[in-house]
């Protein structure tokens, strides 16, 4: 494994932006309104499953207008993060918050495929008038912790 950092950091990408100046700080600056673009309508779209709203929005409306905004997010947050890995893979893999990190978005990722996969095909069921059910209220309790974590180790990889 440590090859395999150690041959990520080499690359010409790597060089480049540890190169250029003020280009890793841009990369964080826009590795931030990613995960706002990702976080932000998730929650909301979470919180909407947990009834909030549930007399006057459509589950299906919600997701509608908020789910894209969050795979934009999702995207940007996913490009620029492995951007911002690459210079200093070693250290970054080395850092006790690292594999929470990593396991947390993986945990985030299943919960979302398992939701969308099977949850969220019934909601012409609970879309309005009823409550969601336990698996789609769980899914947004575990997305709003796994989201959270996620957040909070990788503000960690930089210290610990």
């Amino acid at each position: 494994m440590d090859d395999f950092l150690s041959w990520l950091e080499g690359g010409p990408l790597a060089e480049a932006i540890r190169g250029t100046a003020y280009l890793y700080p841009l990369l964080g600056s826009i590795h931030i309104i990613g995960i706002a673009l990702l976080i932000g309508p998730a929650a909301a779209f979470d919180l909407r499953l947990l009834g909030l709203g549930r007399q006057q929005l459509r589950v299906t409306t919600v997701a509608g207008y908020l789910l894209p905004l969050s795979r934009i997010g999702f995207m940007i947050a996913a490009v620029t993060g492995i951007l911002m890995f690459l210079p200093s893979a070693t250290l970054i893999a080395e850092r006790g918050s690292a594999p929470w990190k990593l396991g947390l978005l993986l945990f985030a990722g299943l919960n979302v495929l398992i939701f969308h996969r099977r949850t969220y095909r019934t909601v012409s069921d609970w879309d309005l008038a009823r409550s969601a059910p336990a698996p789609a209220q769980t899914a947004a309790v575990i997305s709003l912790t796994a989201s959270t974590g996620v957040t909070v180790a990788g503000s960690l990889l930089a210290y610990t």
